[in-house]
């Protein structure tokens, strides 16, 4: 598929769906949105709802399906899935480090959602025919517990929770540096970079966002910690992490990378490089989940073991922070 990119200059305050429809006259407004949803559109190489109201800064891409609005096409792929839970209207996925949740720009397969699609006959499609059953995203990097909806009225409702607040995350995480408190609240609004779209900083005109951590164990170099995001944004424990000096372990795009082995004594930098090389990601995992399930009318949690990647990275950390 070709890509178009396209300058909202000049668009200020106006819908993406609209300002697509002004460009693309193949396609009706309800086509426009569901390519919007299905991840054919991209501003500032981000994935946005067809309501998002642009400022006339942004920068879009698009690229059509070949099959002119055959919009099925996203590949089924028989896959392992460890499920932790699975009922009639829901299902729990333990998502491993490394797999992306649904396709976008230059990957169409081995995706969650292409698994999703070869292992269960019924999912919601309220997120486009792309993203079957998906009600929230884990970072490509971050293992642990995903909802998957089976149906659109749970998916409503599971969407409803997430965006009051009601639903509880807990993360796990191994960071670098020194926490100078042990257990706290950080409330600094996100937003994304104007320099870098695939990123986010703290900034006070960003987008709320409130995490509150505790630091349950604490070594001369890393800590363990278990964070707890109220708000949902992107990146936000990741960036909150590295806004207190104390990055997650093995995030490069915000400061947890090798650099941070270095500048102690030779013997400790050579050791926790060595550490560093052997594994493979960052070190965050999304460990549990809680929701009330409005069908069975009970309140569920839903808990994803510590994966053995980090598990062994605990390990081999403690050798050297003790």
């Amino acid at each position: 598929m070709n890509k178009i990119t396209l300058s909202a200059n000049g668009n200020e305050n106006i819908r993406l769906d609209k300002f697509l429809s002004n460009h693309i006259s193949d396609l009706s407004r309800t086509q426009i949105k569901q390519i919007i949803l299905d991840g054919f559109v991209h501003v500032n190489e981000s994935l946005v709802k067809p309501s998002a109201v642009l400022d006339g800064s942004e920068i879009i891409t698009y690229s059509l399906p070949k099959t002119n609005f055959d919009l099925d096409i996203l590949e089924p792929e028989n896959m392992n899935i460890d499920i932790l839970y699975e009922d009639d209207y829901l299902v729990a996925i333990d998502k491993p480090a490394g797999l992306i949740m649904h396709p976008g720009a230059g990957q169409s397969n081995g995706t969650l959602a292409n698994g999703l699609k070869y292992h269960f006959n019924k999912l919601s499609n309220s997120s486009g025919l792309l993203r079957p059953g998906i009600v929230h995203r884990l970072d490509k990097e971050t293992s642990g517990v995903v909802l998957i909806a089976k149906d659109n009225k749970m998916h409503s409702i599971l969407s409803s929770q997430f965006e009051k607040r009601e639903i509880k995350k807990k993360y796990f995480g191994i960071t670098w540096g020194k926490w100078i408190e042990k257990e706290g609240e950080i409330t600094d609004n996100v937003k994304r970079k104007r320099s870098d779209p695939t990123s986010y900083q703290i900034d006070g005109d960003g987008r709320e966002a409130i995490t509150l951590y505790k630091v349950i164990k604490s070594g001369l170099y890393t800590n363990e910690v278990i964070f707890y995001p109220r708000t949902g944004r992107t990146h936000q424990i990741r960036v909150h992490a590295s806004s207190r000096n104390c990055p997650i372990f093995g995030d490069t795009k915000y400061g947890g990378g090798q650099n941070k082995s270095r500048g102690y004594i030779p013997e400790i930098s050579k050791k926790l490089i060595k550490v560093y090389k052997l594994f493979k990601r960052h070190a965050l995992h999304a460990k549990k989940i809680t929701f009330f399930h409005p069908f069975l009318n009970d309140n569920f949690s839903i808990e994803s073991p510590i994966p053995k990647d980090i598990l062994l990275l605990k390990k081999d950390l403690r050798e050297i922070n003790e």
